[in-house]
Order: structure tokens, then sequence, then C-alpha cells
């Protein structure tokens, strides 16, 4: 009774437009795979962990396992910065941590031939939002599920989720220096 009243509260937060998931925190031990869930509890996306590289890699699969996203650690940068990758191996985007956090983590996304994302909040604790030109376009939050290494992203029907759910984890791997 509980658990569908709290579905139905965030379906109206929602407006229904929205696509939930679940994702796994600290994802990215070396050679770890694991699978994002969506809100029905389906496998949608899979994250496969490449542990025979020189560098972090980590590689965003769709259900099917047809890849989507590659992404990779970029060592030569002054300040942290991984890029995504599509399956030619083109950078889409680059995620760069502010240098600068007087008192929230912020974070850059540029998109190439795109909106850029905003990303601010509490990261460490997976308590954040997304951002394109100041309008929200996803959520990051524990507080939706119980179990204690997960937590939910909440994507806009407007975006790709598969990039923001790429952004995430990047974002979950330079936060947690795994």
């Amino acid at each position: 009774m509980f658990r569908e009243r709290r579905e139905e509260r965030r379906e109206e937060r929602r407006g229904g437009g929205a696509t939930q998931f679940q994702m796994r925190q600290k994802i990215v031990a070396i050679g770890d795979d694991f699978w994002i869930e969506n809100s029905r509890g389906e496998r949608a996306y899979k994250v496969d962990g490449k542990a025979l590289r020189a560098r972090q890699t980590l590689i965003l699969q769709d259900a099917n396992g047809t890849e989507l996203f590659k992404i990779q650690a970029r060592v030569v940068r002054v300040r942290d910065t991984m890029e995504i990758e599509n399956a030619a191996g083109q950078t889409v985007a680059t995620v760069k941590k502010a240098m600068i956090t007087p008192l929230r983590e912020r974070w850059s996304v540029d998109v190439v031939g795109g909106h850029g994302y905003e990303v601010q909040g509490n990261i460490v604790d997976h308590e954040y939002t997304i951002e394109a030109d100041g309008a929200k376009v996803a959520e990051v939050s524990k507080r939706w599920f119980r179990v204690a290494d997960t937590y939910g992203v909440e994507v806009d029907g407007d975006v790709d989720p598969a990039l923001i759910l790429a952004v995430t984890a990047v974002v979950d791997t330079m936060s947690h220096d795994v």
C-alpha cells in the first residue's frame, strides 16, 4: 500500500514524461559488468567495465548488447576529464569537473553538436541534478531505493537516456576515484 502511494507521488512529480532507471553505486570495479534496470525492473542497458585496458574504460550497451557509448579517462588534461564516444569512436561529449566548487560539487558536460549540461549537487551522496540551459533534464537520487548501493536516475523524455546514463556513470567514476 505504501509502495503504491510512493509510486503515485513519483509519477505525479514526473508528470508522466520521465523515465527512471536504477544504477549501482561505484560502478567501475575493474572488469565489473552490471545491468541498469528501468522502473519496471527490466534490463535496459549494460555497463561493461573493461579490465584489459591501459586506462579506465566503460562500454554502455543496450539490452541487446549493441555498443552505444565508450567512456574513457583522458590522462593528459589539467583537470579531471573523461570523454564519451559513440560506437564509431567519435567523441560525443566531454565531462569536466569544475576546478572551484564553493558550496556544491559542479561538473560541465560539453556535447558535440548539442546542448551542454551542468551537473550540480551532492555528487558523492548521489543527490544531484543535470540541467540544460537552466532547466532540469535529469535527477539522481538515492532516496528512491532502500538498497544501500543503488541510486535512481530519472531522465526527462526529451533527452537521450543512454547519454544521460553515460554522463552519470562518468560522474560516479570520477567522484569516487575507483
